[in-house]
């Protein structure tokens, strides 16, 4: 492949997975940057859907019907020839056709932190060197100083079963990712109009009760300070701290910001995502993409309660109470079993990898 070939989503799609299972995404990553640096007004977007404590491959998208390792749910058939999704996949079934499914994808990690770090970073967790996260590694390569927004997002992470996984690495703290609605910080998330929850950067705006000429002073201030230190101690970590400092004043005065109000949003848009972290993340994530943010990351499991796909007895009890639950309520029949469906029957030898 010469640098003039044009990406396709299955030659990034292939190195991706090359990545997954343990071969260094580095080698693709820059590739992909000086393709892009070719055609500027190309820009790549990534969206990562997390499936947090990692859903069971044979309840969803491979069930194995008649095999020692099939579960109860039946399969069905999709608008995809030969490809069927589990029952309870009904409205996804009817857009198979734009999805690409992966079966042959596998991993001997059986812990759900060394799995969540190979699957975010494409390295086993051994040794002293600490890995970016796909996020953190898109950022580095596909984003730019002059955009209004962090190149990476992450929202609603639960980053409980490997907090490295989640983080820049060696790459340092100016490609972490901007952080909306923590799991591990659930006060942080409140809800608006509506009952939706409320996804927005935290302190983003000046206090209140700071005037604007009173911030510029303290700016001026922090300007005269940070340019004498650096004077005298240009080294890493200085750098780092003060692009990082740079890059949030960058975001207090950034119009993009507005992209975090889902208000904007018109309510029959914001009810088909859904009323969850979730579902209003994906919103979020669309509108962040459409301003320029190079890796946006949603992820799903203990943002909305509970142990999200976490779950290690009475798997497909726990499915149809949520399906007869959701039947009640008269709403989407998909989105409960992303929040509540279960990982492999625990203790049966059939883990599946998180994420």
């Amino acid at each position: 492949m010469t640098m003039a070939t044009r990406f396709s989503r299955r030659w990034l799609l292939r190195s991706a997975l090359a990545g997954a299972a343990g071969v260094s995404a580095s080698g693709w990553f820059p590739a992909l940057a000086r393709q892009l640096a070719n055609h500027p007004t190309r820009r790549r977007h990534f969206v990562l859907l997390w499936m947090s404590g990692g859903p069971s491959q044979t309840d969803t998208f491979d069930m194995k019907p008649g095999h020692e390792n099939g579960g109860e749910f039946k399969e069905i058939e999709t608008n995809a020839p030969g490809l069927r999704f589990s029952e309870h996949l009904p409205k996804l079934s009817t857009m198979a056709d734009k999805l690409a499914v992966i079966r042959s994808l596998n991993t001997k990690e059986g812990d759900h932190g060394r799995g969540t770090y190979l699957m975010r970073t494409g390295h086993k967790p051994m040794g002293p060197i600490r890995y970016p996260s796909i996020g953190s590694s898109l950022a580095n390569q596909l984003g730019s100083p002059d955009d209004g927004l962090p190149a990476y997002v992450s929202v609603g992470p639960f980053r409980a079963f490997n907090q490295d996984a989640f983080g820049p690495g060696f790459l340092g703290p100016r490609f972490g990712p901007l952080v909306v609605g923590a799991a591990d910080n659930p006060g942080g998330i409140t809800n608006g109009p509506g009952g939706y929850p409320v996804l927005k950067v935290q302190d983003v705006e000046r206090a209140a009760d700071v005037s604007a000429v009173r911030m510029e002073k303290r700016l001026q201030l922090w300007d005269d300070l940070q340019s004498e230190f650096l004077a005298r101690h240009a080294f890493g970590p200085s750098k780092t701290h003060n692009t990082v400092y740079k890059g949030a004043l960058h975001l207090m005065n950034s119009k993009d910001t507005s992209a975090f109000d889902l208000t904007q949003e018109a309510d029959k848009v914001r009810e088909a995502y859904g009323n969850s972290v979730f579902g209003q993340g994906c919103l979020l994530a669309r509108r962040l993409i459409e301003r320029g943010v190079s890796c946006v990351e949603v992820s799903l499991g203990t943002n909305s309660g509970g142990v999200g796909w976490d779950t290690h007895s009475d798997n497909f009890g726990q499915v149809k109470q949520a399906r007869r639950a959701e039947a009640r309520r008269d709403q989407d029949d998909d989105l409960p079993l992303h929040g509540g469906a279960q990982s492999d029957r625990a203790g049966q030898g059939c883990r599946t990898p998180d994420g």
